[in-house]
């Protein structure tokens, strides 16, 4: 077995690779506070800290010493943590991906006939794998949507696609609501336009038809909310008031935690 890293495998860089675990949830940072005259602590949630995985690796006998640290250059090249964090796969888990980067040095221990074996340790600064090939939606007509999510095992902040038309100036838009959380667009936004929201970045650009920026696309929401897919059904509601709905694309950026 082995991995993948920013599209080259361990195998061509003569690096045997395996997972000796699997951490089933990252760190959690527990927002816990004492309230002075009252046991133990108020609770005020959790969220999830970084993800660590870390990978045991061997190199098979070589003819020298040399050529042992031959094959460690190349990897302190192809795993340099200056080049930032880059997707990595994991044979034992083919369908999903990290986004991680080196965190600790490497130290690898000579065995006989040269060999070597070391431990990588990959941090992941985003703890969620990404499904490896995602899922995605295409609604034409205004009016109540379900959509099914099935991979992942957590909430999901989705790539919204939209396409219409919405005259500047007046009080038209087109609504949005996902499994009751609205996303209101008031434009403006002409035929040849898509508005492109991205929820997990929070951002929302307008693009032309070759794909190409025009301008910031947040302007066109009338509020900052950006709806999240659960893991299931969902239910999507779309309609409009003087405006022209013709096409919504959703990327559901499929995750687990």
């Amino acid at each position: 077995m082995g991995f993948i890293y920013n599209g080259i495998s361990s195998q061509s860089m003569k690096i045997k690779a395996r997972l000796t675990s699997w951490q089933a949830s990252p760190s959690l940072r527990n927002s816990f506070v004492s309230i002075p005259g009252k046991y133990g602590v108020a609770d005020f949630g959790s969220d999830s800290a970084e993800r660590v995985i870390t990978v045991r690796c061997n190199i098979n006998p070589m003819y020298n010493f040399a050529s042992l640290v031959s094959v460690l250059d190349d990897m302190a090249e192809w795993l340099d943590p200056a080049h930032g964090a880059k997707q990595v796969i994991f044979d034992d888990v083919p369908d999903r991906y990290f986004t991680a980067r080196l965190s600790e040095a490497v130290d690898c221990e000579r065995l006989i006939l040269s060999a070597g074996a070391f431990d990588l340790k990959f941090v992941c600064p985003d703890p969620h794998a990404y499904a490896l090939t995602d899922e995605a939606y295409t609604l034409t007509a205004t009016g109540s949507h379900e959509v099914r999510r099935r991979k992942g095992n957590t909430d999901s902040e989705p790539v919204y696609l939209l396409k219409g038309v919405i005259p500047s100036g007046t009080s038209s838009y087109v609504s949005l609501i996902t499994n009751n959380e609205e996303l209101r667009i008031v434009g403006a936004l002409a035929s040849t336009e898509t508005l492109v929201i991205d929820t997990g970045k929070v951002t929302a650009k307008v693009v032309d038809s070759a794909g190409e920026t025009l301008r910031n696309g947040l302007p066109c929401l009338q509020e900052l909310n950006f709806p999240v897919l659960s893991k299931g059904i969902n239910t999507i509601q779309i309609s409009t008031v003087g405006a022209t709905f013709t096409e919504l694309k959703i990327q559901a950026q499929s995750r687990w935690r």
